[in-house]
């Protein structure tokens, strides 16, 4: 709430000041106080936009740290290439925002991209933010992967979670764990730290799987591994009281065709299309690049609004 106010009369105060230059422009040409009147014209369009998504950010836990997880899908050494590149946009996403983004684990594939990644993201409302991108992501491009240089459809998969509240209690009974430790894999190692006492946790009941390789000592990726996971089971559980089946975060959808959520084509035109709101933008590298705040925009007003599939 602190947060919001404290926006809000930013936004009031700079609306102020430009009402004074404003009025000290009025029948005067001075080309360095116009400079400075544009740019701050500029900078309170953006802090109002922000501050308009702040307010649709009203469900408990939207102030919540964010646990982000991409999975390559059906389209293999493509698909594992595209969660490598979402990865990339988020991580990208998270330095725009001013996020803090710690990779939990990633799975490298000896040939190309990953078979799924986990990120911390840590900063005010990063959950609220990143829910919007929860689902089935398609790729269409010419594969680099073909010699005979054919169109591929890729497909990848974006869960998200709010960071387990300190003051939430959720039972994990050990009989229900498998727990496997493992050595980090992947070629250089970008994403993580090399390391011999990485842990991999599955709820049987559930099927949720999580992994953290990122600390140094085995002890410590289980500790993280366990935070996860009960992030995941709380929201789970969350979801289900509400009668939000939709949009838990262990939702089944497949991988494939005719289940995403946003496509992203490179190949025959350029084009990102959010299905759940149609909107679209052909600036695709932009996008890739991190520039998905319209993105999320546009699905929040829509969640606001009670549209189905939002």
């Amino acid at each position: 709430m602190n947060s919001r106010l404290e926006a809000w009369q930013h936004v009031c105060g700079e609306v102020d000041d430009l009402t004074v230059l404003e009025e000290m422009l009025s029948g005067a040409e001075d080309a360095e106080l116009q400079s400075e009147f544009d740019r701050r014209a500029a900078e309170l369009r953006r802090s109002l936009e922000h501050t308009s998504l702040l307010l649709l950010l009203n469900e408990e836990y939207d102030t919540a740290n964010a646990i982000l997880t991409v999975h390559a899908g059906s389209g293999g050494l493509d698909s594992q290439d595209w969660a490598e590149m979402l990865l990339r946009m988020y991580l990208r996403y998270a330095e725009r925002e001013g996020l803090k983004a710690t990779v939990l684990e990633a799975t490298n594939d000896e040939e190309a991209g990953i078979k799924s990644a986990t990120v911390m993201m840590e900063g005010d409302h990063a959950y609220g933010f990143l829910k919007a991108e929860r689902g089935v992501h398609r790729l269409v491009r010419i594969s680099p992967f073909d010699s005979a240089h054919r169109r591929h459809t890729s497909f990848a998969s974006v869960l998200v979670s709010p960071e387990f509240p300190d003051d939430v209690d959720v039972e994990v009974r050990p009989e229900d764990l498998k727990i496997d430790t493992f050595r980090a894999s992947g070629a250089g190692g970008q994403y993580v730290n090399r390391t011999d006492s990485a842990v991999r946790i599955t709820h049987i009941p559930t099927g949720i799987v999580v992994s953290c390789q990122n600390e140094r000592s085995q002890h410590m990726n289980r500790q993280v591994a366990m935070h996860v996971l009960k992030s995941r089971l709380y929201e789970l559980a969350l979801q289900e009281r509400q009668d939000q089946l939709a949009s838990v975060v262990g939702d089944k959808k497949e991988n494939t065709w005719g289940s995403q959520f946003r496509s992203y084509v490179l190949h025959p035109y350029t084009l990102v299309k959010a299905h759940r709101t149609n909107f679209e933008k052909g600036n695709i590298q932009a996008v890739l690049d991190g520039d998905i705040g319209d993105f999320i925009m546009e699905y929040l007003r829509a969640h606001a609004r009670g549209e189905r599939g939002c």
